[in-house]
């Protein structure tokens, strides 16, 4: 399986790489630019099979601890969301919005790797045109997060595995993954003293509900 999550986006690469030197020489910026933007992704997608194998041996190994830091979570999501719209497909849209303060206490590496995941999978599973939604409410003396798409969703047969390690649902047999990303996820939240749910119906999306402790209040 390993093998081929590495080779597809390999494969990609290179031969987005021949096409942009035909295109370069044919003087097509635009097809150019298109074949880059293909490397970009593919780059992006070997990079998260890479630090999902690193995390979940790291987390066997009991090497992950987590390290609370403060910093403006607005902020951070604004900036991370800029970093994965080069993900989106055409005319998809990320809105967030949020209520409450925006400086929180949280492990900053951990709060990506768990954001990161949940909206490239909403990418990835949701149409084109579609909108992802994220919303952050740090109000009381927790942090709520929600990440909602519109995509295939979860059937109700395979929600209870969701977060085993290596599990994917049937109707994602044909997209790319590892089955790690969930797990890893779900581990990260429990390291930082969270909870993780989510609500899901087949083909009209899914959405995941994080509550983490407020350790500013």
């Amino acid at each position: 399986m390993a093998s081929h999550e590495f080779r597809t986006p390999l494969a990609t690469i290179m031969s987005s790489l021949s096409l942009v030197k035909a295109y370069g020489e044919k003087n097509d910026p635009e097809k150019q630019n298109k074949h880059i933007n293909k490397i970009k992704k593919s780059i992006t997608i070997l990079t998260d099979i890479l630090n999902d194998f690193l995390s979940i041996s790291k987390l066997e190994e009991g090497k992950v601890e987590s390290e609370f830091i403060s910093f403006d979570l607005v902020d951070f999501i604004k900036e991370l969301i800029h970093e994965l719209k080069a993900l989106c497909k055409k005319n998809q849209i990320i809105d967030f919005q949020y209520q409450g303060k925006s400086n929180v206490i949280l492990d900053k590496k951990m709060i990506k790797h768990i954001l990161s995941n949940l909206v490239s999978n909403a990418i990835k599973f949701s149409n084109e045109g579609s909108e992802i939604k994220i919303r952050l409410e740090n109000i009381n003396s927790h942090i709520d997060l929600e990440i909602e798409d519109q995509g295939i969703g979860i059937s109700k047969s395979d929600q209870k595995y969701l977060f085993q390690r290596f599990f994917r649902a049937r109707n994602a047999s044909n997209i790319q993954g590892t089955g790690l990303g969930l797990n890893i996820v779900a581990s990260y939240i429990d390291l930082m003293g969270g909870e993780i749910s989510f609500d899901s119906e087949e083909n009209k999306g899914t959405t995941f509900k994080i509550k983490l402790p407020n350790n500013l209040s």
